[in-house]
This record gives structure tokens, C-alpha cells and sequence, in this order.
């Protein structure tokens, strides 16, 4: 693969009044070039204020999920590192589903079955991080977000006010989730899965493919 750049950010061109708009700059201002997590945090930061964000995670899902953006990120590049993003086009995908949001007694009901913490679940275990705890593994403060069990990119209605529809997550597991399974239908997102496990398990799936078609 090429050489790849480093961005380097300057303040002055940061100014968007809302943190996806500023992010957004930020890779457009350097297409081609590797963002990284510390610069996306620093562009997402309030310009008034200095206040860094709680959701920027989510944000930068949306720039995909919502506007269509191909970001990479090291589960499609092996020559990308954790917390390292790519945008080598401004090309957008179409839209599948314009993204929907729970009515607010279906989310205070959410809430409130969820003990006002994250719902996700990975081999029995309850993330469990509450609004305002500090994430432990992607850092800053957690904001719990609404989740469509059903992924809005396969096109299924959601009820606004169904709470059986929705789950309560933080901003990092909404995006590890990357509509990897329905958690209703159990359909799976094989493409997102293979971006999202290890090199190694790459490999080990190439394998078994290559096997299986009698490559």
C-alpha cells in the first residue's frame, strides 16, 4: 500500500456549530491523509468553550451511517493503527434509511429498563457504563444513546414508541456495533464483522473461503 500522511489541524478552520460538522471538516480538509483519535477530539472540542464532547464517537458513526461516508479505519486497512481513520474520497453511498429517534416516554422507558446504563452485551457480559462515567477504554465521559435493535440500514420501520424496539448504548458501542446483526432477526452483517475482528482472524476466514470454493 502507499506512503500515507499524517493531518495536521489548525483551530481556525473548526469553527461548525455542531460537532459532526466540525469533524466532517476536518476530513474533507484531508482527504487521503490519517486522522487520528486525539486530533478528532481536539476538532470536536466546543470552540467557545474548549469543553470536549461526550458523543464524538457517535458523530463520527453518522458521518457514515447517516451522510454516507466511507471512513476506514484499521478494520479494513492493515496499515492503519487503533484510532487511526482514513476518508480517501468525497464520494457519498446512497442513503438506505433515514434514521429515526424513540419518542421521549419510549426512551425514559428505555432508561428505565436499562438502569440508565449501556445494554450491550458481548459473551454475557452488561457493559453497564453510566451517563457521566468515564469510558475506560475509549475515554472521555459516557452519553448513552438511543440503538434500533433492528439496524436502520436494513431498511425495517421502527416503532418510536415501542421501548422493545430500542436499546440504551454508549457512544462506543454504538459504534462497535456497526450494524454487525438484527439482535431481533439474528441476520448478520458478515462484511462489517470481517472488517471489525483481528488480522489473524482475517486470514483464518480467507482459509476456510479459499477451501470451501476450491480456490
Amino acid at each position: 500500500m502507499e506512503h500515507l500522511e499524517y493531518a495536521s489541524i489548525e483551530r481556525e478552520f473548526y469553527n461548525q456549530k455542531s460537532i459532526k460538522k466540525r469533524i466532517e471538516a476536518l476530513f474533507l480538509n484531508n482527504i487521503g491523509k490519517i486522522i487520528t483519535n486525539n486530533q478528532l477530539v481536539e476538532v470536536a472540542k466546543d470552540p467557545i468553550t474548549g469543553k470536549e464532547p461526550e458523543n464524538w464517537h457517535q458523530r463520527l458513526s453518522e458521518l457514515r451511517t447517516d451522510d454516507g461516508y466511507t471512513i476506514l479505519s484499521q478494520r479494513d486497512r492493515n496499515d492503519l493503527k487503533l484510532g487511526e481513520y482514513l476518508m480517501l474520497s468525497t464520494e457519498k453511498r446512497a442513503k438506505i434509511n433515514k434514521r429515526v429517534y424513540p419518542s421521549k416516554e419510549c426512551w425514559k422507558k428505555v432508561l428505565q429498563r436499562a438502569n440508565n446504563s449501556c445494554e450491550w452485551s458481548e459473551g454475557g457480559q452488561i457493559c453497564g457504563l453510566k451517563d457521566g462515567d468515564v469510558d475506560p477504554i475509549g475515554g472521555g465521559k459516557v452519553k448513552l444513546t438511543a440503538d434500533h435493535l433492528q439496524p436502520h440500514s436494513f431498511g425495517q420501520k421502527v416503532d418510536i414508541n415501542n421501548p422493545d424496539d430500542w436499546q440504551a448504548l454508549c457512544g462506543r458501542h454504538q459504534v462497535v456495533k456497526k450494524n454487525f446483526w438484527d439482535s431481533k432477526t439474528g441476520k448478520l452483517n458478515i462484511k462489517a464483522i470481517l472488517q471489525a475482528i483481528p488480522t489473524e482472524e482475517k486470514e483464518n476466514a480467507y482459509e476456510f473461503l479459499r477451501d470451501f470454493f476450491n480456490k
